[in-house]
């Protein structure tokens, strides 16, 4: 066999290698991230009933949901770590376990002191869940590869906002053995996640030599090249970077700001929207569940639209800065509006802020140095991130102060809109130009030996 030939074999075994792959494993992570997303933002349902049944207040609540955000954060790094200590497959199972064993327990809160404790440790059981799954990919799945699977994998929190309404607003219906239909709830879909975990430990494997059902050809092609892009990737990797010399750059400040001001608006909207819907009439919570569920269809069909458009039109800042405008618009229409008029309005915003969230990563990704770019892109993620905790905790405290949100509408309106501005600050060229140094301000990474 001439080496052409040997080449196109080899090409041949790696192609059926990956397809086997990502059949066994995207359908396995897609679930487990609606599962995960339903846990997670369950909890704006229920909101009226914590209020009814434990006198848990706007602000009590809105401090509660943020808090998740706070324990997701703080334990992200250490999880990660252990993760590569254990292996994926009993650390994600046991991730997954924790954080469905938390989930349920949440309908035994009884007080807003047990509420916040709740709300914190469902952040730290979940804490590097998303990360690990990136992980696992590096160890999985070629370069070239990643990026689809990833795509695939985000979609799970888009059919998880459509699914999470109509399913959550269903058990909320259940009544009877002395338990309120909000702990049925959390005790059905926390159980579901522990439940589940029985399949992700059947099915998942730590590395692909430990995968038994690839042949033995199979897992060597894959070891090969995955082995081969670590070592590259090793090369080239600068010493270590901390976060407070990455912030010296200040585009990396920017891009952070922008990112915190887009997650700002999404979480405000998921946390707030089914009282936003309950104010529009007598609908029992299976109809708010349903109702939920349209702004996040609409924004579905927007995120595809505006990435057709951007493909087209490849004006990067133009872009979000057009979908931020948009949800700044509907933001501001829904704060001084009736609850019917409130709710198209959202619907509006949400064309906007999800369409954001995806048109947004390009930018960075173009202007960062290969080399901190993983690094940089954690950081943004993680600190944008902490509009989860912002955004539920100031809208508590506002309705708890002045009887309503319209406050907290009117500032993510304008977060939106300084977003918008500060975007077209926003440089698209790498950090290190070829033949020359980084400009001021810039992080510099030196050069590390191959």
């Amino acid at each position: 066999m001439n080496p052409s030939q040997a080449s196109a074999t080899a090409d041949m075994l790696l192609t059926s290698t990956v397809s086997k792959i990502k059949w066994r494993i995207l359908p396995l992570f897609v679930a487990m991230f609606i599962i995960n997303y339903i846990d997670r933002v369950n909890i704006g349902f229920v909101r009226s009933h914590l209020a009814t049944d434990l006198g848990i207040g706007a602000a009590a609540f809105g401090l509660g949901a943020g808090l998740f955000f706070v324990g997701y954060a703080i334990f992200e790094v250490p999880s990660n770590m252990l993760l590569q200590r254990f292996g994926a497959r009993a650390w994600l199972t046991r991730i997954m376990f924790t954080w469905g064993l938390v989930a349920a327990c949440m309908a035994f809160v009884h007080n807003e002191t047990s509420f916040y404790f709740m709300r914190f440790l469902l952040g730290v059981t979940e804490a590097g869940f998303f990360p690990g799954v990136v992980y696992y990919f590096t160890q999985w799945l070629p370069n070239h590869e990643r990026g689809r699977a990833m795509a695939i994998f985000l979609s799970g929190s888009a059919v998880a906002s459509i699914l999470s309404g109509p399913v959550t607003g269903a058990l909320l219906l259940i009544e009877g053995a002395g338990l309120h239909g909000w702990q049925w709830m959390f005790l059905i879909e926390g159980g579901a996640s522990m439940l589940f975990c029985v399949v992700v430990w059947r099915l998942l494997d730590s590395s692909p030599r430990e995968a038994k059902w690839l042949s033995p050809e199979q897992r060597e092609a894959l070891a090969t090249v995955i082995a081969a892009e670590q070592e590259q990737r090793a090369a080239s990797r600068p010493a270590h970077v901390s976060a407070l010399t990455l912030l010296r750059d200040p585009q990396i400040v920017l891009f952070c700001f922008i990112y915190f001001a887009i997650q700002l608006t999404i979480y405000g909207a998921t946390f707030w929207l089914p009282t936003i819907i309950k104010k529009m009439g007598h609908f029992n919570d299976f109809q708010v569940g349903l109702f939920n569920s349209i702004p996040w269809i609409v924004a579905i069909a927007a995120m595809y639209f505006f990435a057709v458009l951007a493909a087209r039109f490849k004006r990067p800042q133009f872009w979000v800065a057009t979908t931020l405008v948009i949800s700044a618009i509907g933001m501001a229409v829904s704060a001084f509006s009736g609850p019917v008029i409130g709710f198209v309005a959202v619907c509006f915003a949400g064309i906007g802020f999800k369409a954001a969230s995806s048109l947004f990563w390009p930018i960075p990704q173009a202007y960062l140095d290969a080399r901190i770019a993983a690094a940089v892109l954690a950081l943004i993620n993680s600190l944008g991130n902490l509009g989860g905790f912002f955004a539920p905790a100031t809208f508590g405290y506002l309705e708890q102060k002045t009887g309503s949100i319209q406050g907290g509408l009117y500032a993510l309106s304008a977060a939106s809109l300084l977003a918008a501005v500060l975007v077209f600050l926003a440089r698209t060229r790498p950090s290190v130009q070829d033949g020359g140094g980084p400009a001021a301000g810039e992080v510099k990474v030196a050069k590390q030996p191959a």
